[in-house]
């Protein structure tokens, strides 16, 4: 046989068994592309079905059901009933994956304690512990209860509700003055002024000044200009 004759010859195999190769490569990526399709699914809508139901729609699709522990309070959703899902609905995913779902715990019921006659800090902490809004605290100055002591309430004790409104005693306002400079004033005609309003007086020091008449404030404490409340102390050092 002629060289050239065998060169067409081997040339013609090897490009056959190239072909034949690469005919297999496609077709096992093309398979393997199938098999891994197959395997996909989409996930149904758990959302309002007992857990009965969502295990049985998920086997059907070769995905399995987990439950998280934790119960959510939903007004719209039954207890017992599926209210959220992961992964959401339509979601594509693997066969033998899970799905994790959180059940209804229905809607709460919360009670109104008993908020009468509790400090206003404790009445507050109470409603927040019941899961209670505070929707107002009105506040009432009257020296018939002890200050920040809640005195009505709004729904009675015992009763359902989401939110609760208080009354609280503040106590009678203590009344302030500004203490007045006296300094140059008659002791005996500032000191009965201060007594007649509540104020305690005393005379602390007397000292002779040049040119002063006896008996004239010279120095006061608190000073001119100070917060001062009835029943306080105010000492008078005037001139001899």
């Amino acid at each position: 046989m002629p060289l050239s004759h065998r060169v067409r010859r081997t040339g013609r195999l090897a490009a056959l068994a190239l072909a034949l190769i690469a005919t297999f490569f496609v077709c096992a990526i093309l398979a393997m592309r199938i098999t891994l399709t197959s395997r996909d699914v989409k996930v149904p809508n758990l959302t309002g079905q007992s857990l009965a139901q969502a295990t049985s729609l998920l086997s059907a699709r070769g995905l399995t059901l987990k439950v998280d522990p934790t119960h959510r309070t939903d007004v719209k959703m039954a207890a017992g009933l599926i209210v959220a899902q992961d992964p959401d609905e339509g979601t594509t995913t693997r066969r033998e994956r899970s799905v994790r779902v959180w059940v209804s715990a229905g809607a709460r019921v919360n009670i109104v304690p008993a908020l009468v006659g509790q400090t206003e800090r404790s009445a507050q902490v109470r409603v927040a512990q019941n899961g209670l809004t505070l929707t107002r605290e009105s506040i009432v100055r009257s020296q018939g209860y002890p200050a920040d002591m809640v005195i009505a309430q709004s729904p009675a004790p015992k009763s359902a509700g989401s939110s609760v409104a208080l009354l609280v005693n503040r106590g009678q306002q203590d009344v302030t003055y500004l203490m007045p400079d006296f300094i140059g004033v008659d002791a005996a005609q500032a000191s009965s002024y201060l007594r007649a309003h509540g104020f305690r007086v005393a005379v602390v020091s007397q000292q002779p000044y040049p040119g002063v008449p006896a008996g004239v404030v010279l120095r006061q404490n608190p000073q001119a200009g100070f917060q001062i409340s009835p029943g306080q102390a105010i000492a008078f050092e005037v001139s001899q």
